[in-house]
C-alpha cells in the first residue's frame, strides 16, 4: 500500500502561489536528494532510501533512464533492477515524497543521455527536437511508461508531487516547440502535479516553459554534492564543510533544494556517458559523486554535518540511523582458465559482411535495434603494408592486430600507425567507451566505425563484423566452450576464469585488479564494468547480493596483459584526488 499516503477527498498538490511551495494548502519546503534506482542493488533500495529519510530530508528524486527501459526497439523492461512503481512505492511506504525525472532526455553521466542508441539507426535523426522519428519514438515510450506512474501522483493518493519536463534543454535549445511537445506528452497521459524544468542560469533563458513571477519560491533542483570522474584524471571531491555552509545560507533564506547526488552508486556494465567540450573524455563506472553516502552506501563526513544542518529545520526528531553494513576482504581468486577473444567469436550471433564497415548501431543484430555497446570486431585481407590511417573514423578506441598479434592502437589522440609489409588479416577491436551524454556533440554519437579507414590513403573494403557486445547470451555461451589452462601463454585479448568461494553470509566488497591494463569484470554474469589502469578508479564495487554462498563465477576481460589474480579491498581505491569546490561555487552564485 501507500502508506500514510491514503486520503479521502480532494488533495492539492504542490502550488507556488506565494514565497514558498504549498501542498494541500500548507507551506511546505523541498528537502530532495537524488537516487537513481538503476545505479542501486534493488535489494539495496530500502536501506538508501531510509538513510536519505534519516539525513532530515523529505523528498527523494529520480531520473528515468530510457535506454535502459526500452533496450531495444519496442522492447520494454519494468522489473526487476528497473522496477520503477516497486522505487515508488517504497519510497512512499517510508514517508517520502517523490520529484520524477521522465526525460526523454536526462543527462545524468549515462551513454546518449539516457536515450537509446537505436535511435540512430535513422541517418537524419535530430535527437530532442520536434523531428518526427524522434517524437514518434518518445510517444510509444510514453504509453508504456507515463501510465506505470500516473496513478502514484499525489492528487491520486501517491506520493509524487513534481514532475520534470526534459533536463537542462535551455544549454542546448534547438527547437522552439519542443519542450511544449514534452510538456502535452506528460498531461496528455494524465500528468496533473507541478511541471518542473531544470537548467543553469544561462540556461533558464531559453530552457523555460513560463515566464518569470516576481513572487515564487526558489528551488536549487540540483544542488552538486560533488562532480563526475573521467578515465585518467583525477578524482573529484567537494569539501563538506564548503558543501553545507552554502546550503546553510540557501536554507536561511527559505530556498527549497535538491541535493544531486545525495547517494551517486555505480554506473555499472557498459551504462556510463562520456564529456566532449572539445576533447573526447569517456566516464567511470564509479558514480561516488563524494556524495554524503558513499558508492556503496557508507556514511561520510559530509553525512553527519548535513544530518545535523537539517535537523536545525526539522520539527520531529528525525529517525535513527540504518546499520552500517559490514563489507568482506576475501582472498584473492587465482583466474586458471582462460580462453582468447579469437576463438570466443564462435559464440557471437552470425557475423556480419559488406563492403564498407557499418558503425555499430547500423549493424543486423538485437532484433534490428543494431548494437549499443561493447565492442566490434572489424577484419579484412590488406594484401600490403604501410599507413593505415582512421580519418578519425574510429569511435572511441582500436586495438589493431596484424594475423592476431597486436600493432597498435588508434583513437582520437593517434589515428595512424605504420604495418609490416605482406599479405595478412587485419583486425580492429573497435570500443564504445560511452557516448556523450551533454552539450552539442549529442547527434554525432555512432560508435565503431563511423566512415572509411585507409591503407596509403586508399579505403579499405570487404569487411566482417562481429558484434561482441558481452551479452548474457554470449557470456552462456562462451562458459560452454573448452577452456585452456592459464600456464599456457594466452593470446591476447582473452577472457579470463575463476571462481571464488564464499563461505556463510555474502558481504559487499571491492574488486582490485593491480598488474592488469584493461577490459571488463564480469561476476555471476554481472557486467560490472570497466577496469583501466589509467585510473582514477582502482576499484570495481561488487555489492554482496550479486555473490551467492559457495561458488561465484569471476571473469575478467583483459585486452592486453593479465596479472593472474584478482584481489579484493573493504573500501574504494580512486588515485589522484581534485577539489572541485572553487568550480562548483562559480556556477552556483
Amino acid at each position: 500500500g501507500l502508506g500514510h499516503f491514503s486520503y479521502f477527498g480532494v488533495r492539492e498538490g504542490l502550488r507556488t502561489d506565494s514565497i514558498y511551495f504549498t501542498l494541500n494548502g500548507a507551506p511546505f519546503r523541498i528537502l530532495g536528494g537524488s537516487i537513481h534506482y538503476f545505479r542501486v542493488p534493488r535489494p539495496y533500495w530500502r536501506d538508501r532510501l531510509l538513510k536519505l529519510k534519516a539525513c532530515g530530508l523529505n523528498t527523494l528524486t529520480t531520473y528515468v533512464p530510457w535506454n535502459l527501459h526500452e533496450p531495444e526497439k519496442g522492447v520494454y523492461c519494468f522489473s526487476e533492477q528497473l522496477d520503477l512503481e516497486a522505487y515508488i512505492h517504497l519510497a512512499a511506504e517510508l514517508g517520502l515524497w517523490v520529484i520524477l525525472r521522465p526525460g526523454p532526455y536526462i543527462c545524468a553521466e549515462l551513454d546518449l543521455g539516457g536515450l537509446p542508441s537505436w535511435l540512430l539507426r535513422d541517418k537524419n535523426m535530430k535527437l530532442r527536437t520536434t523531428y518526427l522519428g524522434f517524437t514518434t519514438a518518445v510517444n510509444s515510450y510514453f504509453d508504456k511508461l507515463i501510465p506505470r506512474v500516473a496513478h502514484l501522483q499525489f492528487k491520486r493518493g501517491g506520493p509524487i508531487i513534481a514532475v520534470q519536463v526534459e533536463n537542462e534543454y535551455g544549454s542546448y535549445a534547438k527547437d522552439e516547440q519542443y519542450l511544449m511537445f514534452v510538456k502535452e506528452a506528460l498531461l496528455s497521459r494524465g500528468i496533473t502535479e507541478l511541471l518542473l524544468t531544470c537548467d543553469n542560469r544561462e540556461g533558464l533563458k531559453c530552457g523555460g516553459l513560463h515566464s518569470f513571477s516576481i513572487i515564487t519560491p526558489l528551488l536549487v533542483m540540483e544542488y552538486w554534492c560533488g562532480w563526475f570522474d573521467v578515465w585518467g584524471e583525477p578524482h573529484h571531491v567537494f569539501s563538506a564543510q564548503d558543501m553545507t555552509a552554502v546550503l546553510k545560507e540557501l536554507l536561511d533564506r527559505g530556498v527549497s533544494i535538491n541535493l544531486y547526488m545525495f547517494h551517486g552508486g555505480t554506473s555499472f556494465g557498459f551504462m556510463n556517458g562520456a564529456v566532449d567540450l572539445g576533447s573526447y573524455k569517456s566516464q567511470i563506472n564509479s558514480y561516488d559523486y563524494d556524495a554524503p553516502l558513499s558508492e556503496s552506501g557508507d556514511y561520510t563526513n559530509k553525512y553527519h554535518l548535513l544530518k545535523n544542518l537539517l535537523r536545525s529545520f526539522q520539527n520531529e526528531e528525525l529517525p535513527h540511523l540504518p546499520a552500517v553494513q559490514g563489507k568482506r576482504v576475501y582472498e584473492p581468486v587465482v583466474l586458471s582458465e582462460h580462453i582468447s577473444l579469437w576463438e570466443s567469436l564462435q559464440c557471437v550471433d552470425r557475423p556480419f559482411s559488406s563492403d564498407d564497415p557499418v558503425n555499430m548501431e547500423d549493424l543486423p543484430v538485437n532484433h534490428n535495434s543494431g548494437q549499443s555497446y561493447g565492442y566490434t570486431l572489424y577484419e579484412t585481407t590488406i594484401y600490403r603494408g604501410g599507413a593505415l590511417n582512421s580519418r578519425n573514423h574510429v569511435r572511441d578506441r582500436a586495438l589493431v592486430f596484424i594475423d592476431k598479434h597486436f600493432s597498435g592502437v588508434l583513437d582520437y589522440r593517434t589515428q595512424e600507425i605504420v604495418l609490416p609489409q605482406s599479405e595478412r588479416i587485419l583486425s580492429l577491436l573497435v570500443e564504445n567507451c560511452g557516448r556523450v551524454n551533454y552539450g552539442p556533440a549529442l547527434d554525432k554519437q555512432r560508435k565503431g566505425l563511423v566512415g572509411d579507414i585507409t591503407l596509403n590513403h586508399i579505403p579499405l573494403k570487404k569487411f566482417t563484423m562481429y558484434s561482441l557486445d558481452m551479452t548474457h547470451n554470449f557470456i552462456n555461451r562462451l562458459q560452454s566452450l573448452k577452456w585452456k589452462s592459464t600456464n599456457q601463454n594466452p593470446l591476447y585479448p582473452a577472457f579470463f576464469r575463476g571462481s571464488l568461494v564464499v563461505e556463510g553470509q555474502p558481504r559487499d566488497t571491492f574488486i582490485k585488479l593491480p598488474g592488469w591494463r584493461k577490459g571488463v569484470v564480469i561476476v555471476n554474469g554481472q557486467n560490472l564494468g570497466r577496469h583501466w589502469s589509467v585510473g582514477p578508479q582502482d576499484t570495481l564495487y561488487l555489492p554482496g547480493p550479486w555473490l551467492k554462498s559457495g561458488d561465484n563465477q569471476l571473469i575478467v576481460f583483459e585486452e592486453h596483459r593479465a596479472e593472474g589474480k584478482v584481489h579484493f579491498a573493504e573500501n574504494p581505491q580512486h588515485g589522484k584526488i581534485t577539489d572541485v569546490s572553487r568550480q562548483l561555487f562559480c556556477t552556483l552564485l
